[in-house]
């Protein structure tokens, strides 16, 4: 099968050699190494970079930035691998940079609640080393992403709602621009009137404007009482008017999650669970043992008013864990309903008031395609996600697919939504840029790229769509 790439010239033999006589074992050029990180958890084809370098250092990664912007080799940052958009994918060829082995935590300011990382860092890894200071990272996509690649992305996950996104939670970071100079961004001051906001430019940027290698981030206090909850609901329009209602009466949950049937199913089989196959929210209450009673009464009270059945209550931090490990493993649960499929993953995100509309009308296109599709979302913050099942090679499936994908993307925004809450653009969405955000903001960004990157050599591909289609 050709690919759906464009071609490039392969990497010269010069700078591999200057790499591997500089860096040994930590440059390779092995198919199985390339094959590894060149594919993530989409259903992308895999492109393959043409070498991979294992970063240990700011100073390494500054150093093989400027030998490949002499070169004009391009540079594709790597933490995790658990993007859902290509975001990794080595589309014009290059060499990937592999940053998981930058995991130091190198500071951790408890008194100022915040702490200074590596990008390899994982939150897990983070959280860990947090153990005992009375402080956590609220921040939880499913996988167990690097932070790098979180603030990459500007993820978020489950604790949005109350904690919020990456954005929010990103005090500085070091970056290595595409000719290989460092610069420092923000700092560890709670706020700052200095200049432009170089932070929050290159958070969310995919890679395409500098490599993240350091992040400062803030923690946030572990709650002196803690409970979640799970309630099932006739169906779905019942379970989102709970949370709407919820959001709007200003109650401080700390996480909500919607559930539908068919996600529940999943579950329940990956995870070895027996909760009701409705749809169901998840919710999680934080604060002093009286607000955490005071939040959970009120908000069992609106859901019994939607047909909610009744709370079944985990207080235990292991009953607790079990719960939200099963909602965090949704995705991988999911991919077992079709064995052998592709994730077509995409997600959404609208203004709370119109989070019902939307998820019933998506519902109503779900009923109209033959392939499974799993919705399940951070509706607390109005986003939600769609597990389209698909075989890649099947062009039924791949249609039905692209055909819910465009519809539900047009939907979120003429809602004044955003076609992406939390997955980014990649190379799977590059197309929808200039409809929500219009043309001349695109050559906006255009523009920056252009300034920070002359020569088109970070992560190329990815976010803005090619001239053609602007």
């Amino acid at each position: 099968m050709n690919s759906p790439y464009p071609s490039h010239q392969p990497l010269a033999q010069e700078i591999a050699s200057d790499l591997k006589n500089r860096f040994g074992d930590r440059f390779s050029q092995g198919d199985s190494i390339r094959m590894q990180h060149g594919r993530d958890e989409s259903v992308h084809q895999p492109a393959l970079p043409d070498g991979v370098f294992f970063a240990k250092s700011s100073d390494e990664v500054a150093e093989v930035a400027r030998l490949c912007f002499r070169h004009r080799v391009p540079m594709i940052p790597y933490g995790a691998g658990s993007s859902v958009e290509g975001h990794v994918l080595a589309i014009h060829g290059g060499i990937t940079i592999d940053l998981a082995g930058m995991n130091r935590i190198l500071a951790i300011h408890a008194e100022d609640l915040d702490a200074t990382v590596e990008a390899g860092v994982t939150r897990l890894q983070l959280n860990a080393a947090l153990k005992g200071s009375g402080l956590f990272f609220p921040i939880d996509p499913g996988a167990d992403a690097s932070l790098g690649g979180m603030a990459a992305t500007r993820a978020s996950g489950t604790n949005a709602v109350r904690y919020g996104t990456m954005r929010d939670n990103v005090l500085g970071m070091t970056v290595v621009l595409a000719d290989g100079r460092i610069i420092s961004t923000g700092g560890r001051a709670r706020k700052s009137s200095a200049g432009y906001d170089l932070t929050r430019l290159l958070i969310g940027s995919e890679g395409t404007l500098g490599i993240i290698t350091e992040l400062t981030v803030r923690l946030q206090p572990i709650p002196e009482a803690m409970s979640a909850a799970v309630s099932a609901f006739p169906g779905v329009a019942a379970a989102v008017k709970t949370v709407i209602e919820t959001i709007q009466l200003g109650v401080p949950v700390a996480r909500i999650e919607l559930l539908d049937a068919l996600t529940l199913s999943a579950v329940n089989h990956h995870s070895h669970t027996a909760l009701k196959e409705l749809p169901t929210l998840f919710f999680e209450f934080h604060g002093s043992p009286a607000s955490v009673s005071e939040q959970a009464q009120l908000v069992q009270e609106i859901a019994a008013r939607f047909g909610g059945e009744d709370f079944a209550w985990a207080t235990r931090n292991e009953d607790r864990s079990r719960l939200w490990q099963a909602r965090h493993d949704a995705y991988f649960a999911c991919l077992q309903l079709k064995p052998g499929c592709r994730s077509f993953p995409t997600d959404v995100c609208v203004p709370i008031s119109r989070l019902a509309e939307c998820i019933q009308r998506t519902s109503d296109d779900i009923a109209q395609v033959s392939i499974p599709i799993a919705l399940f979302g951070h509706v607390g913050d109005g986003n939600f996600h769609l597990v389209v099942l698909v075989d890649p090679g099947n062009p039924k499936d791949m249609r039905e697919a692209e055909w819910i994908n465009d519809r539900l993307v047009a939907r979120a925004l003429a809602m004044d939504g955003t076609c992406t809450g939390e997955h980014g653009i990649g190379i799977g969405k590059t197309r929808f840029m200039v409809r929500e955000h219009g043309r001349n903001a695109v050559e906006v960004m255009r523009a920056i790229k252009k300034a920070l990157d002359p020569r088109q050599l970070l992560n190329p591909g990815k976010i803005l769509p090619p001239d053609d289609e602007s």
